[in-house]
């Protein structure tokens, strides 16, 4: 598996062990995996349209305007907050617990003998 195949792979998986109700930043999964935000956003525009992509904004909790209609149906969906623009979510009240979410990726890595990061 290449470089980038491991990236988007890990990438991917980091989004799904995003608890349902939670969101997080782009980087905030970029820190977990070791890459940057920029390349999780690119990761999840071109792959991630099997993964819980809402759960995942920018720091401020938006999204790109196109995503906010679906995004803001599973936000509903699974409680998380609008925020008072509406163009996103309150990740303030809703960011996943970063230490549960490191050590939930770290054993992930160690399942698939991934090398730690």
């Amino acid at each position: 598996m290449s470089q980038g195949e491991t990236t988007i792979e890990r990438v991917l998986t980091a989004v799904e062990l995003v608890p349902p109700g939670c969101v997080v930043s782009y980087g905030d999964l970029g820190e977990l995996v070791g890459t940057s935000a920029r390349r999780v956003g690119a990761v999840l525009k071109a792959y991630g349209h099997g993964v819980p992509w809402w759960r995942v904004t920018n720091a401020a909790g938006e999204l790109p305007l196109a995503l906010l209609d679906e995004a803001r149906a599973c936000w509903r969906r699974e409680g998380i907050g609008l925020s008072r623009s509406g163009r996103g979510c309150r990740i303030g009240d809703h960011r996943a617990d970063l230490a549960e979410l490191g050590t939930a990726y770290a054993a992930w890595e160690r399942a698939n003998d991934l090398p730690v990061l």
